[in-house]
Parts: structure tokens; sequence; C-alpha cells
């Protein structure tokens, strides 16, 4: 039965062709059944299937940005990080590779941004050192893209900041470890020079990721995880600080967004659940 359906679609698809008599307009009908067969199988969660009707889709009809992206995407959702497989790294490649043949049409495509940015991200949670702070920054240098084209949405504010304070979490925390001091400890960090070393490298991030948060919550008000990230960044901060007062100060700032991430998740489970729009 399935089967005489398949040929019974493709049947009509060949009858509307014959009846248009254009062989590009034949190609963009056969790109759109391949297209939705491709959606049905991403749909249920056969991806290899649904990258094979969407690289059909795009052969037809090369125009297809709905496609591409859907063929990139399907790349993605197959990749994980971290793993060095070759069909794992054949997926991440095949991903940028279609994402970035979007971009090249269409620069400001807003998830074709999105998705090198999260690439670059999620990548940066394995790897040596020096990988993670390259893939850290390819992350950050998409988000200032994702901005430049649209300067009013507020996730890329919000990764900015997260990755600031990636980059200075690690370094920091060890050398509270180091130095013995317990989680509760206060800052700032009890050696000057320890101190004034972290501080060169990793003042200018911590600082920057405190703006882009406050931003993203300049249009994001009740963004919980920026509230957050704000906490994590002001306390780095205090470690930082060159006066227990001016710790003190900072640590203060991160309590109130500490408690402000907790009041909004509060008034938000209290909202009814939205209700999906009929299709």
């Amino acid at each position: 039965m399935q089967k005489r359906n398949s040929f019974v679609q493709k049947s009509l698809i060949i009858a509307l062709c014959a009846g248009v008599g254009l062989l590009t307009s034949c190609s963009k009908l056969q790109s759109r059944d391949q297209l939705n067969q491709g959606v049905q199988a991403y749909k249920a969660g056969h991806y290899n299937d649904a990258v094979t009707h969407f690289k059909q889709a795009v052969t037809l009809d090369p125009t297809s940005q709905n496609a591409q992206l859907y063929l990139a995407t399907s790349y993605y959702i197959q990749w994980v990080p971290g793993a060095e497989n070759p069909d794992n790294l054949k997926n991440h490649d095949m991903a940028a590779q279609e994402f970035e043949d979007v971009l090249k049409k269409d620069p400001n495509n807003p998830l074709a941004l999105a998705m090198m940015a999260s690439m670059s991200y999620n990548a940066a949670q394995a790897g040596t050192a020096d990988q993670k702070a390259k893939a850290l920054e390819e992350a950050k240098q998409w988000n200032l893209k994702r901005i430049e084209a649209n300067p009013k949405e507020a996730e890329p504010y919000y990764y900015l900041g997260v990755i600031d304070w990636a980059k200075a979490y690690a370094p920091i925390q060890t050398a509270r470890v180091e130095l013995k001091m317990v989680s509760t400890e206060p800052g700032p960090i009890k050696d000057a020079k320890v101190r004034a070393d972290l501080k060169d490298k990793y003042s200018q991030a911590i600082d920057d990721g405190i703006v882009n948060l406050r931003k993203c919550l300049d249009i994001d008000k009740e963004n919980e995880d920026a509230m957050t990230y704000l906490n994590l960044l002001l306390r780095k901060k205090a470690d930082l600080e060159d006066s227990p007062d001016a710790a003190k100060a900072d640590i203060a700032q991160a309590e109130e967004f500490a408690n402000r991430a907790l009041d909004t998740k509060r008034i938000k489970a209290t909202r009814p659940a939205k209700k999906e729009e009929a299709s």
C-alpha cells in the first residue's frame, strides 16, 4: 500500500510537470516532494533518510533555502561534540558547509548564523585548552555577526556573556583551589600577585560579559538564565577586586541577580501554559 501511494504521488508530480511544460517547474515540484518527505523523516527521527531526501531536494532546486537549511540541520543533529570518529566529524563538517553555503547567498540568515554559533560553542565543551579557546572565540564572532544582523535579538548577547564567563571561570577557580580558598570564602583572591595576573588576563572578559548580559536583560527582562550568569560573573569579578569592600559590593549585586532569577522562575511557573496553535 505504501509503495502504491508513493507511485501515485510520483505519477501525480510527473503529470503536473507535463501540464506545466517547463523543466524548471518540474524540478521544483519534485524538489518540494523530496522536501516534504525529508521533513517527515526528520520528524520521525530518521535523520539519514532525511539527509537523502533533502540532498535530492537541493539538487533538484538549488534555490530552495528551506531544503538546504533542513539538510544542514539534519547533519547537525547527528553530530556529537567531542566524538572523534569519522562519521561524527563528517556530520559536523557537512553541517558547517551547508550553513556556510546558505550564508554566502543570505549573509544575515538568522537560523544559519545561530546554528554556526551553536556549533562553535558546543565544540568548546571538549578538546584541549587551546581547542576550547579557539572554539569559544569562533562562537563569540558568530554571535557578534548575529547582533550585527539583528541588534534587537536577546539570545546572542546572552551567549556572549556565557562565553566570557567560560573564559574566566576555570583559571580563577583553579587559583582559588590552589590558594585553599573554600567555596564560601568571598573574594578577593588572597595572593596579590596571582590576583593581579588574573585581573590582567580576564577582567576585560568579565566586564564585557556583564555588559552583554545586561543588554540581554534590556531586551528580554525575564531571562532568568542571563540573571544567573550575571550572578556568576559578578562573583568572579569580586575575586579580582583590590579591596574587600569592592568585592563585597560585587557579591551583593550577584545575590540580587540570583534572587531575581529565582523569583522570575517562580512567577513563570505560576502562569498558565500557552495553548498550542492549531495547525
